[in-house]
């Protein structure tokens, strides 16, 4: 199982988690939020997968994005459209990686999905809440018995130390988990990560 961290802000911390080889960094390219990216992201090791964070963003955005950062993944947190994502997909290289968020709370229609299925390399399935993501709280992972697609998924959503147990519990089960995505329940406020949690995180992978 793979792991991304997302929210990253100030450089010095962007290294210092750098160094701890998570799988995947997200950068929040959406101006409301508390962890809204707008600085240079300092060189980070190549394996580390540069994710951008984008929330109904224009198709314009978000090419100029990813080719001033680097970016080797693009999340979609808004309600960005099938066609919206197949466009997207013609226009960036072939090994970027397009990730669409669908929002929990205490049931999903899962057929929503299906359409997205052809347009997008993994879902990412986070808690509905005030705003679209880090919110810090969970939604009720039993929903997720009834995923219908083969299609891997990141699992988010107030992902914390506590909470790494009934993870593990659900990685135990047929369903397609690719990676883990945490975020606010490693902070010491929006942005700047608390590297000695991190560190227990990673080591439990």
């Amino acid at each position: 199982m793979k792991l991304k961290i997302c929210g990253m802000k100030y450089p010095e911390n962007i290294l210092e988690v750098g160094a701890l080889l998570p799988d995947y960094m997200g950068f929040i390219f959406w101006e409301k939020s508390a962890r809204y990216f707008d600085g240079v992201i300092p060189e980070l090791p190549k394996s580390i997968k540069k994710v951008g964070v984008f929330v109904n963003a224009t198709l314009e955005e978000i090419l100029k994005k990813i080719e001033k950062h680097d970016l080797q993944a693009v999340q979609l947190h808004g309600e960005e459209s099938v066609e919206f994502c197949e466009t997207l997909k013609k226009k960036i290289p072939k090994e970027m990686e397009v990730i669409k968020v669908f929002s929990i709370l205490d049931t999903f229609d899962f057929q929503v999905l299906k359409p997205f299925e052809s347009v997008c390399d993994y879902f990412l399935f986070d808690t509905k809440g005030k705003l679209p993501g880090g919110n810090g709280t969970t939604f009720d992972w039993k929903v997720l018995e009834k995923y219908p697609s083969s299609k891997p998924f990141f699992l988010s959503g107030g992902i914390g130390i506590e909470e790494m147990e009934a993870v593990n519990e659900i990685l135990k089960t047929n369903l397609p988990v690719y990676a883990i995505d945490v975020n606010s329940k490693f902070e010491r406020e929006p942005g700047l990560k608390n590297i000695k949690l991190l560190k227990i995180m990673v080591e439990s992978f």
